[in-house]
């Protein structure tokens, strides 16, 4: 199911999270923040190095590094 804002929904319309096993070259277009890591790291293995539960979690730790 597609939002107004063109993210994927859950089929009761939460907006999708991104799975742990997510690669991160699938993620590098729309969060350059990620542009250092392997393209075959996951998004899990991301967080855990980081300590951070969630995408944005991880995002906002590594803006301000």
């Amino acid at each position: 199911m597609e939002g107004l804002d063109g993210r994927h929904r859950d089929k009761d319309g939460r907006i999708e999270k991104k799975h742990g096993n997510t690669k991160i070259k699938n993620l590098k277009d729309q969060y350059p923040e990620l542009k250092n890591f392997q393209n075959e790291d996951t998004l899990g293995q991301v967080r855990d190095r980081y300590g951070a539960d969630s995408l944005d979690e991880l995002i906002r730790i590594l803006r301000k590094r």
